[in-house]
């Protein structure tokens, strides 16, 4: 009954497989290996884009903070969300890898503050560069797919903001941890939610979706790629033995297993989501992909706690009493099993 993360369950043996291949023989380092060269044709491929960059690294902090180092200057300001990733739970490693650039937010929809607005993102921009060679200056925007508190940016959504990212002349950049588990939501394609959307990069996760521990960073301008290069040497995310990032991302494009992942992870989630329905759970928001927050009777936690269920404890607002219920984020990876859920769920629904 673990639903603390999807970051935290088993990698598929295909994966397995394909590291204890790798670990055969001898391969070129520092990315010069064969595999490597395998997955960026995959992943051009996969993203229509046969000119775009691509780089492993082996965590998502390290994939948001070199690509936004590479997109932004010490000078500049980074935009994004209150609930941002790189802004809550990163130890200001954007900031820390960018040479001093801060961080700007911007003020989410009403009830939605992980997701920003075109027209908030517009007004949020407008007001830096107010001060002249004294302040900061406007650098990239960040948003995050699928968002921090498992919303989705649709396609509509992300070409307004991309809209008012090319009229102010800024990158955009996606964090893309859970990458896949908004693509087959929508229902598009990779290109689609990315490029064709206006992003810029885009980190293209791994870990969260099954992997052991790798990222793919992506750059649609190749003329990024020698800087995110020297960024990554320099910050020690260069792996020697590359060969074993390179062999994890080569089993997850292979015979559609990033996809099939990410969609048994959704697919689980909605299970879950019928069963606390049938609880009468209510919800933060409507949930769209592998991570939902909903409330329970305290007195129902204190049993599935009891029990090892796995969650993490939330703070933010949910209709009730919170003298009498407690608010919880629920993440579903794509192992998790019909019979924990339904274990989970009789525990919650017991009287």
């Amino acid at each position: 009954m673990f639903f603390a993360s999807d970051n935290s369950g088993p990698v598929p043996p295909q994966v397995l497989a394909a590291l204890a291949e790798a670990n055969t023989g001898y391969a070129m380092g520092y990315g010069a290996d064969a595999e490597m060269a395998e997955v960026t044709a995959r992943i051009r491929e996969i993203f229509e884009a046969p000119e775009a960059a691509v780089f492993l690294v082996a965590t998502g902090t390290a994939a948001n903070a070199l690509a936004l180092s590479t997109l932004c200057q010490p000078f500049e300001t980074i935009f994004c969300t209150p609930t941002a990733h790189i802004h809550e739970d990163e130890c200001n490693a954007p900031e820390f890898y960018t040479s001093g650039a801060k961080l700007t937010l911007v003020p989410g929809a009403p009830g939605f503050d992980d997701k920003m607005t075109a027209t908030a993102l517009r007004a949020t921009i407008a007001k830096e560069e107010t001060r002249g060679v004294h302040g900061p200056q406007r650098g990239p925007v960040s948003l995050t797919q699928v968002t921090e508190r498992g919303t989705i940016y649709s396609l509509a959504e992300l070409h307004e903001l991309s809209t008012v990212t090319k009229a102010f002349n800024l990158p955009l950049y996606m964090d893309g941890a859970r990458f896949t588990n908004a693509m087959v939501a929508l229902g598009c394609t990779p290109a689609e939610m990315t490029w064709k959307a206006g992003v810029d990069a885009v980190s293209f996760g791994g870990t969260k979706n099954g992997l052991m521990g790798v990222e793919a960073v992506i750059f649609f301008d190749p003329a990024k790629a020698w800087e995110f290069e020297l960024r990554r040497k320099r910050g020690g995310h260069l792996f020697s033995k590359h060969r074993y990032l390179s062999a994890q991302m080569l089993a997850y494009l292979t015979d559609d297993l990033w996809r099939d992942n990410a969609i048994k992870a959704n697919q689980n989630c909605a299970y879950l989501v019928d069963g606390l329905r049938r609880a009468n759970a209510p919800f933060l928001h409507e949930p769209q992909a592998n991570m939902i927050f909903a409330a329970l009777p305290r007195a129902t936690h204190q049993r599935l706690f009891d029990a090892g269920a796995a969650y993490h404890l939330w703070d933010g607002p949910l209709e009730g009493d919170p003298k009498e219920q407690i608010a919880a984020r629920f993440v579903c990876d794509w192992a998790i099993s019909k019979d924990q859920i339904d274990h989970f769920l009789a525990l919650a629904t017991q009287t």
